[in-house]
């Protein structure tokens, strides 16, 4: 079996066409993989007279935050999800397909998968529900496990304006990601002035919208025909407004929620998510060159094109593998709080080598509901 696992692999490498720009894979394998082991290195499960509960280590740990500058890697993957829509809806464009196709397509992949998941985490619900009799306690994991469906609704609104968006960009180019930031700047301001929190949830689409409108960019190789210096510029930029930001007694270094912050840099994001994101975008950018001489290789390609495969699964069920080691681990005595810094460091290995291998089985099972990308084509 492992053979033909492999001379499937294999050739579906081989039929990459020269074309593909396989450091867009590479990073949408690579932001998926590292918020799993962001989420796994800093959630922290208690069980009090409360209930259950979750919280970030990164609120607790001091200089934890800093972490968060290189592991919030969303915007990475809003990012290089505005370079596979432009491509993909130029080539069905191309090719005079209906808009409708285009549609079809980005969605059939992110609906099938999410819907696998939701009936089979629905029918656990109410066999757990049925045998456990204090089972109310546990309905804040249930809660956290499916937080990570925030971001499909983003995306998919990211998708549906895609071609209008990519009008917009022909026509306006830089104007569009500029107005995108100058209004979310706005938004910040008008909401910590005149403290009104609720118009800070516009910014869920305007900043979104900017990272994936900055996608456009190096899909018609505007970014990779600039200068070497161009992306250093663009992370020095950021990570300067970076450090601005957060020095300024307003946002807080974390740019994660933590649950102990004053507000949440990320929900709904802030101006510094934008920051973050030019600053992570300028670095992928800088490594580009020698990751893809790196990626011509067939093993580091191969291993890429797996990713791809099943990265929806691996990021709906993350989640369930860490509530599934909760219930293992706290039974042998495991889960001390972060207050107490050498256990939670001791411990921490566990609690990502076990819900990797429980991720592991289940992706094996449910991996089938994800299409198996072909090696060419238009990025999906």
């Amino acid at each position: 079996m492992g053979i033909i696992f492999n001379s499937k692999l294999a050739k579906l490498a081989a039929q990459t066409p020269a074309s593909r720009d396989r450091y867009v894979d590479f990073v949408r394998a690579l932001s998926i993989c590292v918020v799993v082991l962001g989420h796994w290195l800093s959630s922290v499960i208690v069980q009090d007279a409360q209930g259950i509960r979750a919280y970030n280590a990164v609120g607790v740990i001091p200089g934890m935050w800093l972490s968060t500058w290189i592991l919030q890697v969303m915007p990475l993957f809003f990012f290089v999800g505005g370079f596979s829509n432009m491509v993909t809806y130029d080539s069905y464009k191309h090719k005079g397909q209906s808009l409708l196709s285009f549609y079809r397509s980005r969605l059939a992949r992110l609906f099938r998968p999410t819907f696998a998941f939701l009936f089979i985490l629905s029918l656990a619900y109410t066999v757990l529900i049925g045998i456990i009799p204090n089972w109310q306690q546990y309905a804040r994991i249930g809660i956290i496990i499916i937080q990570p469906l925030w971001f499909l609704g983003v995306y998919l609104f990211m998708v549906l304006l895609t071609p209008f968006m990519r009008t917009f960009h022909r026509r306006f180019g830089l104007l569009i990601p500029i107005a995108l930031l100058i209004l979310a700047i706005s938004v910040d301001i008008i909401s910590i002035r005149m403290q009104v929190f609720s118009i800070r949830w516009i910014n869920v689409a305007v900043i979104w919208l900017f990272v994936h409108q900055l996608g456009f960019f190096y899909a018609d190789g505007a970014l990779t025909r600039m200068p070497r210096w161009v992306p250093a510029a663009i992370a020095g930029a950021g990570l300067a407004a970076l450090i601005i930001l957060t020095n300024i007694g307003v946002y807080p270094r974390s740019m994660v929620g933590t649950g102990f912050d004053r507000m949440s840099n990320m929900n709904p994001p802030t101006v510094c998510i934008a920051a973050l994101s030019l600053w992570l975008i300028g670095l992928a950018m800088m490594l580009r060159e020698p990751a893809l001489k790196w990626l011509k290789k067939d093993k580091p390609w191969m291993t890429v094109i797996l990713g791809n495969s099943m990265i929806m699964t691996l990021y709906l069920w993350h989640l369930v593998a860490f509530a599934i080691t909760y219930v293992i681990l706290q039974r042998f005595g495991f889960g001390a709080s972060p207050t107490e810094l050498a256990r939670f460091w001791i411990e921490r290995p566990l609690w990502i080598l076990i819900p990797g291998v429980i991720l592991v089985l289940i992706v094996t099972a449910f991996r089938r509901f994800e299409r198996t990308p072909a090696g060419g084509g238009a990025h999906v």
